[in-house]
């Protein structure tokens, strides 16, 4: 049996979620998740300078709202320096590295003469490489790992193809630096082997690190992971993706009020494709799910395309599920909480509002009958509705709804009676009832609204419309 599916979201603690980052991390997770295997969380903290925990909550947060959940405790990198240390030893031991002296300035001389010469690759190349141990002076040096001279790197990714790099481009990387410290490029490999990582899914812009990084599995002797390299995300015009394209954060997503089920599935369609499928859930990504389904060029942020997926996830949602993630919507976006009246008036009318809501900005505003508390002040064009005529109407109608079975069936003959009464059709009579519950004009089917707000609360507005 081939060893169990093991990937990994690796983000530096420097900033927000990225966009892009929560989509290479949903491809990890739908990757492992749909194969049994594990998902792992490794926060790249070695920059001490640029890392913050707030950047670290702000991306587990940003992960939480996805649903991306990971395998056991987060890993930092910054506290597993002594084991990347004692790497960079262990290859010293084995022959694959050496001790380098040179020093900063003999460096950038060496490549200022290899330029000046006209050199195609102005590749630094150790006098220590073979240096007889002998002649080691007493003073501070580095560790290079030996990096081939000759020949070429294959990396065979997933997604890019086969790659093929010239050594001689390559320079005998430095793994432990003068000062102790190990490099970021030693650290994502020792993690990576130490967690068990089998697959590394990542963003393309690291397809250059690869042929360094497998050249330090080959040093250790160890099973280099599969690759995939996949594009970045651009705008909508076709360039990197900015702030200038509008958000780029994970939590912005949210706090605009996108549903995290309909974010999942617009994010994995994006850059990646299985037959014709457009609208599906988790459960089903994660069986459809697959490497050879990437493409290789960069994907497009279509808002729009964003809205119409998240539309159908709102429509097809459980209620009490979407209920909750509204108001964690409300929470995030800073607007106030729901009243315990609201929040059973939204559960009643969840089932209609749903339907034709992409957002919940939208659902919010088509559920704004239910969240205003009386006496209702109608917008200008309601107010128009409300003239003397209709006030009476709505005044004749009150008393026959005090007792009626409050169900549409026992309220449309009501209304379809009072309407043929005065000589109107339903549509006449809709305009003022809509203007006295919700105080405009478009809204939600007058029934629904009724049903929602229950009989005391119809019979006190219409009572306050006509008055």
């Amino acid at each position: 049996m081939s060893a169990p599916v093991v990937t990994r979201f690796a983000p530096s603690p420097t900033g927000y979620l990225h966009i892009g980052g929560g989509r290479t991390a949903l491809f990890n997770w739908l990757y492992a998740r749909g194969r049994g295997g594990k998902f792992l969380l490794r926060i790249e903290d070695t920059d001490r300078e640029r890392s913050t925990p707030e950047a670290t909550a702000a991306i587990l947060r940003g992960l939480t709202w996805l649903g991306l959940d990971w395998d056991g405790d987060v890993v930092s990198q910054f506290e597993r320096r002594d084991r990347h240390a004692e790497v960079a030893r262990e290859m010293l031991a084995r022959g694959t590295a050496y001790k380098c002296f040179s020093t900063k300035e003999e460096i950038e001389a060496y490549r200022a003469a290899r330029e000046a010469e006209g050199a195609s690759y102005a590749v630094f190349q150790s006098p220590w490489r073979d240096a007889d141990p002998s002649t080691y002076p007493d003073a501070p040096y580095a560790i290079r790992m030996k990096a081939p001279r000759t020949g070429e790197t294959v990396i065979e990714d997933q997604v890019q193809g086969r790659v093929v790099i010239k050594n001689e481009t390559l320079d005998d990387m430095i793994v432990l630096r003068s000062d102790g410290t190990p490099v970021y490029m030693l650290a994502v490999v020792v993690d990576d082997h130490d967690m068990g990582v089998t697959h590394v899914i990542r963003g393309d812009d690291h397809l250059n690190n690869a042929a360094r990084q497998q050249m330090v599995y080959d040093a250790m002797g160890w099973t280099v992971p599969v690759w995939a390299h996949i594009p970045l995300i651009h705008g909508p015009d076709g360039k990197k993706l900015s702030k200038r394209h509008g958000a780029t954060g994970v939590e912005e997503y949210q706090a605009m009020g996108y549903p995290a089920a309909g974010m999942r599935n617009y994010l994995t369609r994006l850059g990646w494709a299985h037959g014709d499928a457009e609208i599906f859930t988790s459960e089903e990504a994660m069986k459809m799910f697959d490497l050879s389904g990437i493409g290789r060029a960069p994907a497009r942020l279509d808002f729009k395309k964003l809205e119409n997926t998240c539309g159908h996830h709102m429509a097809m949602a459980e209620d009490a599920a979407l209920l909750h993630e509204l108001e964690a919507y409300l929470a995030s976006a800073g607007r106030p909480a729901l009243t315990d009246t609201q929040r059973a008036r939204m559960q009643s009318a969840l089932p209609f509002l749903k339907k034709s809501a992409k957002t919940f900005p939208e659902l919010m505003e088509k559920a704004a009958f239910l969240l205003i508390d009386r006496p209702i002040q109608p917008d200008a064009k309601a107010a128009e509705a409300l003239d003397t005529v209709s006030r009476g109407i709505l005044k004749s109608l009150t008393p026959r709804l005090q007792n009626a079975s409050w169900t549409k069936e026992a309220l449309e003959p009501i209304l379809n009676e009072i309407a043929a009464e005065n000589g109107i059709g339903f549509g006449k009579l809709a305009a003022p009832l809509r203007a006295a519950i919700a105080g405009r004009t478009v809204t939600p089917s007058v029934y629904d609204m009724m049903l929602t707000i229950g009989r005391e609360e119809t019979v006190a507005r219409l009572s306050d419309a006509a008055a």
